[in-house]
This record gives C-alpha cells, structure tokens and sequence, in this order.
C-alpha cells in the first residue's frame, strides 16, 4: 500500500557533501530574479511548437499555421494549469493570502493535466475558427506534448516541486533547504522526463505510420495516463487531505483521461469508415 506523506519519516542529511539541486533562480537583473522553472517551460513551448510546425508538414500544413497557434496553446494551457492548481490547493496554500500569489507561477504550481484541457479547448476553438481539420492538427501537435513535458518537469525538479517519497536507492536525489530536510528522494521529475522523452520518440514513429486522423492523439492520451499513473507511486508530496486511499488526485483524472484515448481508438475510425 502507497504510504502516505504524513507516514513518511525523513532523515536528516549527515554532512555537506550532497550537492544542492534546488536551483531556483537563473539569473538576476537587478532585483528582478528569472527562475529556471519559468525558463524551462518557456523552453519546452518553443521546442513543442518548433517540432509540431515540422512534422505539420508532411500532412500540408505551413509551419507559420502550426506556429500562429502558439499563443493559443500557452495562454489555454497556463490558464488551464494554473487554474486546477489554486483549485486543488487553495485551501492549503492561497486561502488567506494575497490575491496576487495566484498571479505568480513564476514559484512553481501549474498542473499539467489542467494545461492539457485548457490547450485542447483552445485548439478546439482555433480550428473550428479557422476552419482547420480538428484530429489532423491534434496529431501533428501530440508528439510534441510530451517532448515540452520534459522540459517541464525539469522544471520541477529546479524548483524542488512535485518531488518523490523517501527511498534509499543509489540514484536518491536530496534537497537542501527544502521542506525535506535532505532525505533521500525518488527523482520523480526525472522519471517522468525519460519516460516523456521516450512518449515523444514513439509518437514520432507512429506520426509517419498512422491509419486514421486522430490515431496519434489517442495514443498519447492513452500511453501518458500510463506513463503519469506510474510516476504517481513513487510521489511524495501530497497531503493525506489529497489522497483517496493509495490514488493521487492525477491518478483519479488518468483514468478519465485513459478512457478517453480508448473512445477516441474506437471512434474515430468508425468516423472515417461511415464517410467513405
């Protein structure tokens, strides 16, 4: 059974010698601090739509039509992200504080499948607008998700957010001056960014063999919620308040989201077949 946060027992580092991972600042102008978290997201946007606008052009698609969806995709996925974090943690972290913190994703707190849903409702709605093929565009666009998630969590790690519960083994990552005091943790972020790595490599494959509009997508839906339920085992820094016995609240939306991918598999073909 997945121990619970408040179970866990961290110990604290015996000596200096543990390099300290938390980096979070990147560089200063003036008083003005630019984190990695932000860069790294900033650098994940650019390599997803750079990579989405040349795989947009074995299907006809002009990069600049795949790269004006930019501003589409960031605002949609950081509001989306942004908002399911204050939602889900709004009790425990902006309940009684100013306003403005939930302004500030600059320290850390987007969820990503809440940017998944705010993206995809901005393609929707671009598409639509523009009148561009809705599953054409969303499997050009899905390889390119989990290569920018790998940059994300990276993001993560600098941050020392999203981090794993205590294990002892020889790749256990350790912060300093973090809310663990040092213990030995899963590196989680860095889980997650080899297996994203990896999504994004098989999807690429797949993008050129693909049988049907909306193959790609699906699949990724499908592979991600896998991919996102593993990593989850191994999370450290929920809340019991946060958890429904040994499932994490993105366990809960990896089912939906799994669910989803499979009616997609079932019924786009489908779709496909009655117009023929």
């Amino acid at each position: 059974m997945r121990p619970s946060r408040a179970d866990l027992k961290f110990e604290l580092c015996r000596s200096n010698s543990y390099p300290p991972p938390v980096q979070k600042i990147a560089f200063s102008i003036g008083s003005f601090s630019v984190h990695w978290y932000g860069v790294l997201v900033a650098v994940g946007f650019l390599a997803g739509l750079w990579t989405a606008s040349r795989r947009g052009l074995r299907s006809g698609f002009a990069p600049d039509k795949i790269l004006d969806l930019g501003p589409w995709l960031i605002g949609g996925s950081i509001l989306g992200a942004r908002a399911m974090y204050v939602v889900s943690y709004w009790r425990d972290k902006f309940a009684g504080g100013p306003w403005w913190e939930i302004l500030m994703i600059q320290h850390g707190g987007l969820v990503f499948y809440g940017g998944l849903i705010g993206a995809s409702l901005a393609v929707i709605f671009y598409a639509r607008w523009k009148n561009m093929p809705l599953w054409e565009i969303a499997d050009v666009l899905a390889p390119s998700i989990p290569l920018g998630y790998v940059f994300g969590r990276l993001g993560c790690l600098m941050n020392g957010c999203c981090y794993g519960r205590a294990c002892d083994l020889p790749w256990a990552i350790h912060f300093s001056h973090h809310e663990t005091a040092g213990a030995g943790l899963h590196p989680t972020q860095i889980y997650d960014s080899l297996l994203s790595l990896g999504l994004y490599a098989a999807l690429a494959w797949l993008y050129r063999r693909k049988k049907f509009d909306g193959q790609v997508f699906a699949a990724y839906l499908v592979c991600y919620a896998l991919t996102r339920s593993f990593v989850e085992y191994f999370r450290g820094d929920y809340t019991p308040a946060h958890l429904l016995g040994p499932l994490t609240p993105a366990h809960l939306i990896s089912i939906g989201v799994f669910a989803a991918g499979l009616i997609l598999f079932w019924q786009l073909p489908r779709r496909l077949s009655l117009r023929k």
